[in-house]
């Protein structure tokens, strides 16, 4: 089966790439380095020619609020056209767990968006909502940074290493439509605080963490239970953050 993964050069989709094709598919990696642009449409036509299923795993180069909107519906809306002049039988989206719980935050509005396009088209659907990655706890761990001092927020999390994000997608585009959203998280329920201080202590990072349920989240402040399942039956990936962490600093010896 032919499977175009746009965003197939990044770090979900470079995985996705290779899961799908150990899985003896035929996968076509879509990205502007490759000549394939989702927002502007060039080569979308002939990388889709003959394509089965499409996973988007793209990202927006801009996170302000204007830009990743305009990113998204361009992209949603070019896939989906070029989608069905193809033929193409399943979509595949992958999103983020919570992203209609924080309407203050431009890059969630975003992501709403983008599912909204893909319901209304004409093309079954499958949308993946993952949890944070645990890649991204460093990058968590700087927007709060103040000098010596890290705030960030106390809510919950329930963080996923990004190699069972992407097995999953590749499972899913390697299956039939839901035509609905699955949800899919870490096997831990962890305070953002308690990550943050877990990962850097692991780093040996002497700064301190301050828990503040009032720390903005991305431009968002965050009640307890924002960024968790809330669907019934969430998918549960099995590495534990503890057990990332220690593979993570025997990579670095």
């Amino acid at each position: 089966m032919k499977i175009v993964v746009i965003g197939g050069t990044g770090l979900i989709g470079s995985k996705v790439v290779n899961n799908l094709r150990a899985l003896g598919h035929e996968v076509v990696p879509a990205s502007p380095s490759k000549g394939i642009n989702a927002v502007t449409g060039e080569g979308l036509a002939e990388a889709l020619n003959g394509a089965e299923v499409v996973v988007d795993v793209a990202n927006s180069p801009s996170f302000e609020d204007e830009a990743v909107l305009a990113f998204f519906e361009k992209s949603s809306r070019n896939l989906a056209a070029a989608e069905a002049a193809a033929g193409v039988k399943h979509h595949v989206a992958l999103s983020i767990v919570g992203t209609d719980k924080l309407p203050k935050n431009g890059y969630f509005r975003a992501k709403v968006a983008q599912e909204a396009l893909i319901k209304a088209s004409k093309i079954p659907y499958t949308i993946v909502r993952a949890t944070q990655f645990f890649e991204f706890v460093g990058a968590i761990a700087e927007y709060g940074a103040e000098g010596q001092t890290v705030r960030v927020s106390s809510a919950y999390m329930q963080p996923i290493v990004s190699d069972e994000v992407a097995a999953t997608v590749a499972e899913f585009a390697a299956g039939r439509p839901v035509n609905g959203t699955v949800e899919l998280a870490g096997p831990e329920r962890i305070r953002i605080s308690d990550l943050v201080s877990r990962y850097l202590s692991a780093t040996k990072d002497d700064r301190q963490v301050v828990a503040d349920p009032k720390a903005l989240y991305y431009g968002s402040e965050l009640d307890e239970f924002s960024l968790v399942p809330w669907y019934d039956n969430p998918r549960i990936a099995t590495t534990r953050f503890e057990d990332w962490l220690n593979k993570q600093s025997l990579s670095k010896a």
